[in-house]
């Protein structure tokens, strides 16, 4: 049964996982690196891999013998680690430019890397499935348009209004993975 209070709630964390307003700044450098961003491909493909992971996660875990809490504390760890390099602007993993903008470096890991893998699999947990199919649904047309108007986003948000953006939701982000940290440690003793 629809939840809007679930939605809402699962909704936000992706929202703060994909970081996809804080991800402005690759976005356009990508865009002026290789020319046209394919943001219908790139957005359609992240919420296919979403879903699909949304699915299959927990089989995937069980088939190579880890247990869905131990999953949920080590990605409250990858998230841990993704919030400190938004509230600090650092990059502790850096990868290789990528020569085009296709669904590769966007679709994945840029929209549904590692962190949002996790965040799935976590949210399980606490939420309909129904719930989670819809805010990821909600998100995957957020980062449509944010793909598409990304030049326009930058103008109007400057530099310092996205950065203050990225701290504000890396802040959230902390939090959400110290609440996972503390759910799912008690599970696994």
């Amino acid at each position: 049964m629809l939840d809007f209070r679930q939605i809402f709630t699962a909704g936000m964390v992706l929202f703060a996982v994909i970081d996809i307003i804080g991800n402005i700044p690759i976005i356009i450098d990508l865009r002026k690196k290789v020319g046209h961003i394919q943001s219908e491909k790139a957005s359609i493909v992240a919420g296919i891999i979403m879903i699909v992971f949304l699915f299959l996660g927990k089989e995937i875990l069980n088939l190579i013998g880890i247990d869905v809490n131990s999953f949920a504390v080590a990605g409250s760890f990858i998230l841990f680690f993704l919030a400190l390099e938004m509230i600090l602007g650092i990059s502790l993993y850096k990868d290789d430019a990528p020569e085009t903008a296709s669904i590769v470096p966007l679709a994945f890991p840029l929209i549904a890397g590692a962190g949002t893998m996790t965040s799935l699999v976590s949210l399980q947990a606490e939420y309909e499935m129904i719930n989670i199919i819809v805010a990821i649904l909600i998100n995957i047309i957020f980062v449509y348009l944010v793909l598409k108007s990304s030049a326009k986003i930058e103008k109007i948000l400057g530099s310092q209004g996205i950065n203050v953006i990225r701290k504000i939701f890396g802040v959230i982000l902390l939090a959400i993975a110290v609440k996972l940290f503390a759910a799912n440690i008690q599970n696994l003793f």
